[in-house]
């Protein structure tokens, strides 16, 4: 089965047909520091916005535990993407578009004021951008986290659309369980 970042990290000119531009969203990354988002998530999603198959209004919300700020963030993005990118030499352009996509919030995945600090800063994102509180949340975390990110995300109302014409989705992205029928 081919995981969702063996789709999105080609170069645009791989993807022979690229998918139609998404609604305007805040995708959430949870694992945004690690070794996942780094390799993978950050460069794929470049390269889909990159190509116009990002919407043309989105923001990407790093959550993890190491501390550091937007511009941090950004500033590890930006060394990821030259280092994992498949697209080559990163436009300037393109870049600093993205770059302006790219926010983060520390915290602790079993902390309920991690994700107090989580909901207003997609709440302050979302009004600015016009974002209609469709949210994607992907998880690049150990399997043992899961839970305790979905509870928190339920337990704050994140994890429930606003109304019926917003959407939420989580996304687990390695397997999980003990064996194949766990």
């Amino acid at each position: 089965m081919a995981r969702a970042t063996d789709v999105l990290e080609k170069a645009p000119e791989q993807v022979k047909h690229p998918p139609t531009p998404a609604e305007p969203c805040s995708i959430v990354i949870f694992g945004a520091s690690g070794d996942l988002s780094r390799r993978k998530l950050i460069p794929a999603l470049y390269n889909l916005a990159a190509c116009g198959s990002l919407a043309p209004r989105y923001a990407i919300v790093g959550f993890a535990r190491t501390a550091m700020n937007d511009e941090a963030f950004r500033q590890t993005a930006g060394e990821a993407l030259q280092r994992f990118s498949q697209m080559g030499k990163l436009d300037e352009e393109e870049w600093r578009e993205f770059a302006q996509s790219l926010v983060y919030v520390a915290g602790e995945y079993h902390h309920p004021e991690a994700y107090q600090r989580l909901a207003a800063r997609l709440e302050e994102v979302e009004r600015e951008r016009g974002l209609h509180r469709n949210r994607l949340f992907y998880l690049a975390t150990p399997p043992e986290v899961y839970p305790l990110v979905i509870e928190q995300l339920g337990e704050r109302g994140l994890a429930k659309p606003a109304n019926n014409k917003n959407w939420v989705r989580i996304i687990i992205e390695k397997p999980f369980g003990r064996d194949r029928q766990s």
